[in-house]
């Protein structure tokens, strides 16, 4: 897909988004380029949105619904002011490392890009005025990482780590200066997460479900558990299994078996459309060790290439019970589920059915909860469609992610609405999702710059209430290939499109 054929209208939407535009959408003309997140910039940039509407209906609803949320998370909740990760991501040099282009290629942008981290610097400087001090926290480690992609025997190199530790020394004040209070109100979290998905968002309800949903999933462990070891209690079984993890130098590999069992397997049922490829497993870069696990897939815009399962191994230089407790994360039982979902019929899967689109609305603007929503819904369809359905040892993994998942929303809700602070999230993903300390404190944390991240549950429940609505509106005629195909022919859309598919069998 050429340049050329971005239409003004979707072209000012993705200037708002430089940074997944460049690597999730494949759009390479962004290539060495930084987003101006300047106070003026950006109020200039929020300005021009809007446009003529696209011939395409469906299209149109889906770019208005990006146009809105960019409105809400910079013009209304001054994103660039309030979260360094904004910043991080403008300057982040990871993207360049998968082999999407000659080498050659990636590393002259690699280069046009660290020339302008001094500018990316003076820009986050100036704008981060109002960063709360846990938030700050939360991402020192990770803005610190950034030095580690670059090299230093370019000529660059020196100015660039020269400007990127005024930043590291920026974010550090702000995490000792900054506000306590991370909460950004209810009614704020509700408009932002409205905005984002094209849907009135009512907390109320969601905080309802989440208790129903939690009991079900806690039966469902109970059940699993009780299977496996009928005279050991839950948690007696769940502290079995944490222990039972690989070694940090066994994890990549063990992942990598996982990887191909899971897209034989879904390959083998039809169960997501195109699973044409190559998956490549290995460790997070440092600048996003913020994340456990994460996919870079092959983008729309991309000529094909491998797609990225990384994964964050424990730091060398923590105490070894400190590593042994990161490594409880990604235990034999719950690595099962974390592929699934990374993976197949998850987000590898998912990343090339993008590729076979031919719309660039759909191909650019790929809506976060129904990209986290499918794959979080994939690692309970897989169970329910038999995978691994004579060991209860996925059950059980497929309900741990589950919980710590809707522990996300719940903590989500609570830390923005004033009414816990991290130490309270972390004890909750203690208790609630069976995570260890550091592992625990680690998600809460990643709540107070990431308020939408309860949006894997709330994705899943969406397209669970439009599969039903198919199941009943195709009848005999239902399957979930078809359905899932029907999903897949809309992109990323934002929630409030997802009834769409019931017409795109």
């Amino acid at each position: 897909m050429a340049p050329s054929t971005i239409e003004p209208r979707l072209r000012r939407v993705l200037d708002l988004m430089v940074a997944s535009a460049r690597e999730e959408s494949g759009r390479h003309e962004y290539d060495g380029q930084l987003q101006d997140l300047s106070d003026t910039g950006v109020r200039q940039s929020v300005a021009a949105l809007g446009g003529e509407p696209l011939a395409d209906g469906h299209d149109d609803r889906h770019l208005t619904t990006f146009e809105a949320w960019h409105r809400v998370r910079f013009a209304e909740m001054r994103e660039h002011r309030v979260n360094p990760l904004v910043h991080l991501a403008n300057m982040e040099l990871a993207c360049y490392d998968r082999s999407y282009a000659p080498e050659e290629d990636r590393m002259a942008a690699k280069r046009r890009h660290l020339k302008q981290w001094p500018d990316a610097v003076d820009m986050a400087i100036s704008s981060l005025d109002q960063v709360p001090g846990p938030v700050a926290t939360a991402l020192t480690d990770a803005v610190a990482g950034l030095a580690t992609d670059v090299p230093a025997d370019w000529p660059e190199a020196d100015a660039a780590l020269a400007a990127h530790a005024r930043f590291v020394a920026h974010v550090r004040m702000l995490a000792q200066s900054g506000p306590p209070d991370t909460a950004i109100g209810e009614a704020n979290l509700a408009r932002l997460m409205s905005a984002a998905e094209g849907v009135d968002v009512d907390l109320t309800e969601l905080r309802k479900r989440a208790l129903q949903e939690g009991s079900r999933l806690q039966d469902l462990l109970d059940e699993s558990c009780q299977r496996l070891d009928p005279a050991a209690s839950t948690q007696e079984t769940v502290a079995l299994l944490l222990r039972d993890h690989p070694t940090a130098q066994e994890l990549i590999s063990d992942a990598a078996v996982l990887t191909d069992e899971v897209i034989r397997w879904t390959a083998e049922r039809s169960l997501a459309p195109h699973l044409d490829g190559e998956c490549v497993v290995g460790e997070s870069p440092p600048s996003r060790r913020w994340a456990t696990a994460m996919l870079s897939w092959a983008a729309p815009g991309d000529p094909d290439s491998p797609s990225n399962y990384d994964i964050t191994p424990p730091d060398e230089a923590w105490p070894v019970a400190e590593q042994n407790d990161w490594l409880s994360m990604f235990n034999r039982t719950s690595m099962q589920a974390i592929t699934v979902h990374e993976v197949a019929p998850g987000h590898f899967a998912h990343g090339r059915s993008l590729r076979h689109l031919t719309s660039p609305v759909r191909q650019t603007l790929i809506g976060g909860a129904f990209t986290e929503g499918w794959a979080h819904y994939a690692e309970e369809m897989v169970l329910d469609e038999g995978f691994h359905a004579d060991d209860p040892r996925y059950a059980i993994g497929m309900c741990l992610e589950a919980l710590c998942r809707l522990t996300r929303l719940t903590c989500a809700i609570a830390l923005h609405s004033g009414e816990i602070d991290v130490a309270e999230a972390s004890r909750r993903f203690q208790s609630q999702a069976y995570l260890s300390q550091p592992v625990a404190l680690s998600e809460a944390r990643r709540g107070t710059f990431d308020p939408g991240y309860g949006m894997y549950t709330w994705g899943k429940w969406e397209i669970l209430k439009v599969r039903e609505k198919a199941r009943a509106a195709w009848g005999a005629e239902f399957t979930l290939p078809r359905f899932h195909a029907a999903l897949m022919t809309l992109g990323g859309p934002p929630l409030g499109l997802l009834e769409s598919a019931l017409t795109h069998p």
